[in-house]
């Protein structure tokens, strides 16, 4: 998503309006839902750039349906507040220029009060326009369903913009979150599978998807082997016992130098107190769990450990050939722990943990399949745009919404970036 790279989609007809509705209130009752235990001062705060206060993920998902279905559709339509489509517009060039970016942390006003109102009011013109004559415009709905996937990666990102600022707050506030469930009983051991590789179909196979998972095509993948299962923090705790964040051979050139300047010594979270690892979840400040799977680490030090492990990422394709014969289950954010758990047997059990619980970086440069476009129009104007120097990731994660997750969802992320629910699995050659 690149923070917020990933807003185009393809127009998808919407036969049923009543699931639509329901689904219109049910995701914009999940955002309000997700804020439920902020206090009022959490709504303002943006501890990055990257990172936007709570307050403006629910006034820029407002915006968009505001901005793009009920202006468009609705001539006559009255802006809530006309200054809110420059506040909280993100990079959208072709309705205006944005407020910036790294500034939107320094808005008192509106008020969290006046950003509630601001959704109602929204709310109310679009679930009026949808049940009135215009019904039956399959393109109307579509950009509802647009609107709404939108919406749910802004959930994702206000929970991990949220972590962001409780993670580096000395108190360590703790956010909520049902129990993680740990690993079973027994030791962990990683199985490596074998893949016969081939001609392999890659790209969305139809319903909603955004741009970038299109056109379908054939990829060429030689044979390989891939993780049962994500890499541990046991497994990554080695990795930093044994010196790897002092030992560029295993580097990137630019990952070494962001551990040069960065002071990296360990994933995002974790702090040695008393000499035991500890981690800041949003369930609280606890003592390392090794069986969990390791989250929060940049691409970079996903090739490092992958690297110093004798094994090396997965491409995007060789992920997706695996995935597509697998169901989408794991944690996401539906089951409320938000954060990753562990594998549910111990071994014998197959391909585990493909979807859910963390991003799972791949080795694949963020690009265009062949014969790639984008929509016509402002909506199609940014997923071109975001493709350079990006890495891409799959899977979704314990902040996903489980709905929104398909096997050609193409996620993506500078290799730097690691303030995400991003972790690992290995592939090998054969």
């Amino acid at each position: 998503m690149s923070a917020e790279g990933m807003e185009n989609g393809v127009i998808e007809a919407v036969d049923d309006l009543g699931h639509l509705l329901k689904r219109y209130q049910r995701v914009r009752s999940q955002s309000l839902a997700l804020c439920a235990p902020c206090e009022i001062e959490d709504y303002g705060v943006q501890p990055m750039a990257d990172a936007s206060p709570p307050k403006w993920h629910l006034a820029h998902t407002t915006w968009f349906f505001e901005t793009f279905v009920l202006k468009k559709y609705l001539p006559d339509y009255h802006p809530f507040n006309p200054l809110f489509e420059f506040l909280f517009n993100s990079y959208y060039n072709g309705v205006g220029a944005p407020f910036p970016r790294e500034r939107r942390g320094h808005l008192s006003r509106p008020t969290v009060a006046e950003v509630r109102a601001y959704r109602a009011y929204v709310d109310e013109a679009l679930v009026d326009l949808l049940a009135a004559e215009m019904t039956d415009n399959a393109q109307l709905m579509s950009h509802v369903v647009l609107g709404l996937n939108h919406e749910q990666q802004h959930q994702e990102l206000l929970l991990t913009d949220l972590k962001y600022n409780f993670g580096h707050n000395p108190l360590r506030p703790r956010y909520g979150g049902g129990p993680v469930r740990g690993h079973v009983t027994g030791e962990y051991r990683t199985q490596f599978v074998e893949c016969p590789g081939g001609i392999v179909r890659i790209g969305a196979r139809g319903g909603f998807c955004f741009d970038n998972e299109l056109p379908r095509h054939d990829v060429l993948v030689h044979p390989f082997t891939i993780a049962d299962r994500l890499v541990t923090n046991a497994q990554f705790l080695a990795f930093v016992e044994a010196g790897g964040y002092r030992q560029p051979e295993f580097w990137l050139s630019q990952g070494w130098a962001e551990v040069c300047s960065k002071g990296w010594q360990a994933p995002l979270y974790w702090q040695k107190l008393d000499n035991q690892w500890h981690e800041y979840r949003l369930d609280g400040f606890l003592p390392l769990d090794e069986t969990l799977p390791v989250v929060h680490v940049s691409a970079h030090e996903a090739f490092a450990y992958a690297n110093w492990s004798g094994a090396r990422l997965p491409t995007e394709f060789e992920w997706e050939s695996v995935a597509a014969e697998l169901s989408v289950v794991g944690s996401f954010v539906d089951s409320g722990c938000y954060h990753p758990s562990a594998v549910h047997k111990n071994e014998g059990s197959g391909f585990q943990q493909f979807f859910g619980e963390v991003w799972q970086w791949t080795s694949s440069s963020y690009g265009p399949y062949p014969g790639y476009q984008t929509l016509p129009g402002t909506l199609g104007e940014y997923n071109g745009k975001f493709m350079s120097s990006q890495w891409v990731l799959r899977g979704g994660s314990c902040a996903t919404p489980q709905e929104h997750i398909r096997v050609s969802y193409r996620n993506f992320f500078y290799p730097s970036d690691r303030w995400q629910f991003s972790g690992i699995r290995l592939a090998k050659d054969v």
